[in-house]
């Protein structure tokens, strides 16, 4: 598997304008208003970048940004970190912190008398814990409220960026389909390195993921690509995903070294059928749990119910996985603009295991299947 490469020159948000975070952080304001929420504090994560274009590095100084409903945001950043930051002077501030300053307590200062904090989910929690030593009095939220339904929501703009990254991939998966990967005698770690630089050649600045399990490893669903050889007539499951101008790529295709089995032949008919349902439901009005329930009601009816152990899918934008999830016990509906994947499995246990999964955006009327790579069972034989 290709190491996901974090280099923060190429992690940034898809031409995030001036004016473009203006308005996604005017948003934030009226978030925070109707959620009686006082400041909004984001450190690591999608959400920075997403609001102002920066990325935090994951370090143990602080990075914070704090949006209040009427003073312009502040973000509290390590000095030695400032020059990695595109100011907008007009949207942001930016307050350099040096190593002898308690960068808690400009953030503590900078949330003034406010008490309702909304704190990024993701924030490490050993700044949550300080932060709480010396604003004992305020009263911690988690920031989905206010940012999941902003992001989970694509513009037209953040579509095409995913379609672009699908396609990236849809290559790649097009020249593993063709043969032009090699597979039987390589290891899963050398198909795997192929296909993450593959990644790469068409595009992508990073690789987040490239899967490969083969024979009896590819019943593990989240494998990691290792030392065994590929033989002939294994069921290869090839799983990759990237970061393209900052919007991520996911797509999964099984191909064949040698001729399947009547009975991976059977069970991949099901996955395809299951598949194929619950990309068809994708559209506005549909619950997330129904875009489940049709994928595994197909496979539950088919036998192989206990033998599919993870959700339909996720959301996917700047992060590989966020919201809306597919899976059973969410009835959010989905709205045009909601970007998911739709990756129904079958695994059995030392034997072989089935995936097949499109990224799609629900639409008004239909959905919009960004992956076209062939979803038929190919035969590669190189």
């Amino acid at each position: 598997m290709v190491a996901p490469d974090h280099s923060p020159a190429i992690m940034g948000v898809m031409m995030l304008t001036e004016q473009l975070s203006a308005a996604r952080l005017q948003t934030v304001r009226a978030q925070l208003e109707d959620h009686n929420i006082d400041a909004l504090c984001i450190s690591v994560g999608a959400d920075l970048p997403y609001l102002i274009g920066y990325e935090a590095m994951p370090l143990e100084r602080l990075t914070m940004l704090v949006v209040d409903q009427t003073n312009k945001p502040t973000l509290f950043i390590p000095t030695l970190e400032v020059p990695r930051v595109e100011t907008m002077d007009g949207v942001f501030d930016v307050v350099g912190w040096d190593e002898t300053i308690d960068p808690i307590g400009l953030v503590g200062r900078r949330i003034g008398d406010g008490r309702r904090v909304a704190m990024g989910d993701t924030t490490w929690a050993r700044f949550v814990i300080d932060l709480l030593k010396l604003r004992p009095e305020l009263e911690l939220h988690r920031s989905a409220g206010i940012m999941t339904p902003l992001r989970a929501v694509k513009s037209s703009a953040e579509i095409e960026a995913l379609r672009t990254a699908a396609e990236a991939a849809d290559r790649v998966i097009g020249q593993l389909q063709n043969g032009e990967v090699g597979l039987v005698g390589r290891t899963e770690a050398q198909v795997s390195d192929e296909l993450g630089h593959r990644l790469l050649a068409e595009g992508h600045q990073v690789v987040n993921f490239a899967i490969v399990a083969s024979g009896p490893n590819s019943a593990s669903p989240h494998h990691h690509a290792g030392s065994r050889v590929i033989e002939p007539g294994d069921v290869v499951l090839c799983d990759i995903g990237g970061t393209f101008d900052g919007y991520c790529s996911d797509i999964t295709r099984c191909v064949f070294a040698g001729e399947p089995s009547a009975e991976v032949e059977e069970v991949y008919a099901v996955l395809y059928q299951a598949q194929r349902a619950a990309v068809a439901i994708g559209h506005e009005g549909a619950s997330c749990q129904d875009v489940d329930r049709a994928a595994r009601s197909i496979i539950a009816e088919a036998g192989y119910g206990d033998q599919f152990v993870h959700r339909t899918g996720h959301g996917i934008g700047m992060e590989a996985h966020e919201d809306p999830y597919m899976v059973e016990g969410n009835a959010d509906k989905l709205v045009a603009g909601h970007a998911f994947s739709v990756e129904p499995g079958i695994y059995l246990p030392g034997r072989f295991g089935l995936r097949l999964e499109d990224i799609v955006v629900a639409g008004v009327d239909a959905p919009d299947q960004l992956n076209q790579s062939d979803h038929d069972m190919l035969v590669v034989t190189a």
